[in-house]
């Protein structure tokens, strides 16, 4: 075990996971620029919201070049449902710019072929793109085992040992990623979302019925 995550630990929580809860699937999207997009419009909003705002979006511009060359103010107004809205509208325009000068297309077809840090690496260049974001384009749009990190896995994570309590977030995707078989990342990464919604949770965590209860440290100790 390293002081930042145990491998061991990791694993252990993986299995009882999918012991508990199987393994959910999750079809890539067929549309990647189009999950990057829906992604930038979900930060700090609800997914009604950003979902509102991002078919919106899709029903005013007939493609992606004129997302990126529309008027900031007109594409501001088509998302306003998802709040910040001159801000989410500069990212997405500039996000757009950055793909089509990479790869002379509105196009993130070559991160397939990369490894999910590399990949997220690339994709963090992008402005307002961190590190959750990118793991979620890679692992949802693109088919690539990364492990979106958000406050549900976070917690958990932490609570239950697998990595060292002063692990932020942002370092911890790549730690956990290291620890499993690129096939166990989505389901591991869903499996503990699901465990943090409905028992792991923030303030009042279900400890009597965690099955997790065997590994963690915090079993019964509360928050």
């Amino acid at each position: 075990m390293s002081l930042a995550c145990d491998g061991a630990q990791v694993r252990r929580i993986a299995a009882a996971l999918t012991a508990c809860y199987g393994t959910p699937q999750h079809t890539p999207s067929d549309d990647p620029v189009g999950e990057l997009v829906a992604t930038i419009l979900s930060q700090s909003t609800t997914d009604q919201q950003s979902g509102q705002a991002y078919r919106a979006l899709r029903e005013t511009f007939p493609d992606w070049a004129a997302v990126q060359h529309a008027p900031p103010e007109h594409l501001a107004a088509t998302i306003r449902g998802a709040g910040l809205a001159m801000r989410k509208a500069g990212r997405i325009q500039q996000a757009l710019a950055h793909l089509h000068r990479a790869h002379g297309a509105y196009t993130l077809e070559p991160l397939r072929a990369m490894s999910p840090a590399a990949g997220r690496a690339w994709l963090t260049r992008l402005p307002g793109v961190g590190p959750k974001t990118a793991s979620c384009v890679l692992v949802f749009a693109l088919g690539v085992p990364a492990i979106p990190v958000d406050t549900h896995v976070h917690r958990i994570a932490r609570r239950s040992a697998m990595i060292g309590p002063r692990v932020s977030a942002d370092q911890a995707h790549g730690l956990l990623e290291a620890e499993l078989a690129p096939q166990q990342a989505l389901a591991f990464h869903l499996n503990l979302i699901r465990h943090g919604k409905t028992v792991c949770r923030a303030l009042r965590p279900a400890c009597d019925r965690c099955p997790l209860a065997a590994y963690c440290p915090r079993h019964g100790v509360g928050p």
